[in-house]
């Protein structure tokens, strides 16, 4: 799994990346259903991670190599295991401890059946009956993930006080900023009414019913109750000195609505899964980046940008098929394969867009080498709760989650101890990840990882995260060329990309960073190519 001191001793590497901050994962003490997205104790560091004093280290190491630290934040729900589920049990109905939760009476003759028909994002119902000591039936808990996982309920003003300490407690410990889990689904509808739809991390799925309204939210996402809460923590970080920050993981549509969460007082930044699912299409990217960068100016915010996540397909797959995998869904032996070898050229083409937008940009690990799914992961091997609760058909997040290939000739390619008899890594590396390792890149000047260092030194230099966008004279959306403008006081910086099937002749220019070293041949820019240029 890794460890807080395995950090540590690469943040060299990240800072060398070019990067601003890294975002962990959870790293509290959990049971692990959920790769930690389960916390029994948010105030400890699992065992399995180290210790307090290791997360203590891992930031004051990070702060010296002008590194910030943003910390996973999980307020939607709880593991079973934390004290304050494990006393809702042994309590009563309508008992303060249950009060802390969604506990209900269910349905039917005897509560036979669920308080509602919600379903959960992982598969199955979104509720579990619980039993006493005797074993017989008593209410039942809502979860809109894992049953392993049940929801807090925000109208507990006990709620809104433990996790104000809890912002604090990591504060207090140097954390920069918290990336906050679900911020879109803490508060239910009041009576948490059925609803027609499926339970998805994000509207405007294709099983909606007709005539559903994709962009009415559900009674589980997106209620306006969670603005509140955003506000208070905004009050809580605003008692710090320096700059922290509040990151949204908010499915949310359309952009202006995902917005509000980012309005003055509120949280600092979104994460764009518009941008993100827009593909390797250059009308649909223009039309989100167009779209981002008016609702960001509404409010006063910055935009954000992110190809890739733990929680999707890699881009560099996605790139390689000829049609992308429905959202959180992996791609399994039996599926179409991509051509990985494409998926890879078109990954650096999207991070060459992605790099050179205004606002902050989000690498997921691996990005910079252009690392790809396990697409052939063995079934017997997988670990989401979502692969288990559908009983397989959905495959579940695991192909993205593969642990990093740092040494090829290590074992388990430089992730861990790297001795011989070491345990393997929790997921098996396939063995293209050899070919992707860093110390094969270090050593192959055109690599992926050089070219990402290129492009944060630039991006940097040249002002770009601050710019001014604006379409150039050979933008060409619908024709799969995209040509953006970026005006700074830094200078004047062009990116031209071509996502379409055919090279696109463009006009000469002062190249800084290009997609490949055959990317721009005289004034003749190939298919799945781009370059930076500088216009001043």
């Amino acid at each position: 799994m890794g460890d807080l001191p395995g950090i540590t001793a690469r943040l060299d590497y990240l800072a060398g990346l070019g990067v601003d901050a890294v975002w962990l994962s959870p790293f509290y003490r959990s049971p692990q259903r959920d790769a930690g997205y389960d916390v029994a104790d948010y105030r400890s560091v699992d065992p399995m991670f180290g210790t307090l004093a290791d997360a203590e280290a891992l930031i004051s190491r990070a702060h010296a190599l002008g590194l910030r630290v943003i910390v996973d934040l999980v307020p939607n729900h709880t593991s079973d295991e934390h004290a304050w589920f494990r006393a809702a049990l042994a309590a009563q109905p309508g008992s303060p401890e249950r009060a802390r939760y969604h506990f209900a009476d269910g349905r039917g003759a005897h509560g036979e059946l669920p308080p509602n028909n919600w379903s959960s994002v992982f598969g199955g119902g979104a509720w579990t009956r619980t039993a006493d000591a005797a074993g017989r039936p008593g209410q039942w808990y809502l979860h809109l993930f894992d049953s392993s996982q049940p929801d807090l309920n925000w109208d507990s003003p006990e709620v809104h006080a433990e996790f104000a300490a809890v912002l604090r407690y990591w504060l207090d410990r140097g954390a920069d900023g918290f990336r906050v889990d679900v911020a879109h689904g803490l508060v239910k509808a009041e009576g948490l009414p059925d609803h027609a739809g499926t339970v998805h991390m994000v509207s405007g799925a294709d099983d909606e019913p007709a005539g559903h309204d994709p962009m009415a939210a559900a009674p589980y996402f997106d209620q306006e109750g969670v603005h509140a809460i955003y506000r208070e923590w905004n009050a809580v970080l605003a008692q710090y000195p320096g700059q922290r920050m509040l990151v949204a993981e908010a499915w949310v549509e359309p952009v202006e609505r995902l917005f509000r969460y980012v309005r003055p007082g509120e949280m600092h930044q979104a994460f764009n899964f518009g941008f993100l699912v827009a593909g390797y299409d250059a009308a649909a990217i223009d039309a989100s980046v167009r779209a981002t960068l008016e609702a960001a100016r509404s409010v006063g915010a910055p935009a954000t940008w992110v190809l890739s996540n733990h929680d999707t397909v890699r881009h560099s797959a996605r790139f390689g098929l000829a049609q992308a995998p429905a959202q959180q869904r992996g791609i399994g032996a039996g599926d179409p394969q991509p051509d990985h070898g494409l998926g890879r050229r078109r990954a650096i083409v999207a991070a060459m867009i992605e790099l050179a937008l205004p606002g902050s940009a989000y690498l997921y690990q691996g990005d910079e080498l252009a690392l790809t799914e396990h697409t052939v992961l063995a079934d017997e091997l997988r670990q989401d709760p979502a692969y288990f609760r559908t009983a397989g058909a959905d495959l579940g997040r695991d192909g993205a989650r593969i642990p990093l290939p740092w040494d090829s000739q290590a074992p388990g390619l430089g992730f861990g101890p790297g001795r011989p008899g070491d345990a393997a890594p929790w997921l098996p590396q396939p063995a293209e990840f050899a070919a992707l390792a860093v110390d094969r890149q270090e050593a192959r000047p055109g690599s992926a990882l050089h070219l990402y260092r290129t492009l944060l030194h630039v991006r940097r230099a040249r002002g770009m995260g601050r710019a001014r966008l604006r379409p150039g004279a050979e933008h060409d959306p619908a024709g799969g060329l995209i040509h953006y403008v970026l005006d700074s006081p830094e200078g004047t910086t062009e990116v031209l990309a071509n996502l379409s099937a055919r090279a696109r002749e463009i006009a000469p220019r002062a190249v800084l960073a290009a997609s490949s070293p055959e990317a721009l041949r005289g004034t003749l820019l190939p298919a799945d190519a781009a370059v930076w240029a500088a216009a001043d």
